[in-house]
């Protein structure tokens, strides 16, 4: 007699869910190998808060159900190790410059200008604008020294 198939569903992180026919005799690793190929490696199943990591464990052993829920998550693919002799990975591309980044140095600039036109037209700075002026610089001079002090 053929043996019964059970329909499994399989549950993802982001909420998604497929439906898997399997028969209790398989084991996680046909599982993973029918529904998952290729990504073997990176698939980790979850079933009732257990990791299953015995690839060799049938699913009858695991007391599964009818519509019974694993959840399944996916890891990134790590890099496969290179041979000797053979060049290794390329570096990353420097990430893209975003508006953080270039934060601090237009601060830097107004305060240059700002000490500029103060120089040149210092009839237009009262002492306390002349002294807010000191007071942001010393402060953007401190915070300059902690971002790049790493």
């Amino acid at each position: 007699p053929a043996e019964p198939t059970l329909v499994l569903r399989l549950k993802f992180l982001n909420d998604t869910e497929r439906l898997a026919r399997v028969r209790p005799g398989d084991t996680v690793g046909a599982l993973k190998r029918t529904y998952f190929p290729g990504q073997e490696q990176q698939v980790r199943l979850i079933y009732q808060g257990q990791l299953l990591r015995d690839d060799t464990q049938s699913l009858a052993g695991l007391h599964l159900s009818h519509l019974s829920v694993l959840h399944c998550h996916l890891s990134p693919p790590s890099a496969a190790p290179t041979a000797p002799g053979s060049p290794g990975p390329r570096s990353p591309a420097p990430a893209a410059l975003g508006v953080g980044s270039l934060a601090l140095p237009l601060f830097v600039l107004l305060l240059a200008l700002l000490w500029y036109l103060q120089l040149q037209h210092r009839h237009v700075f009262t002492a306390t604008a002349t002294t807010c002026l000191a007071g942001l610089t010393l402060l953007v001079t401190f915070v300059a020294f902690a971002m790049y002090r790493r």
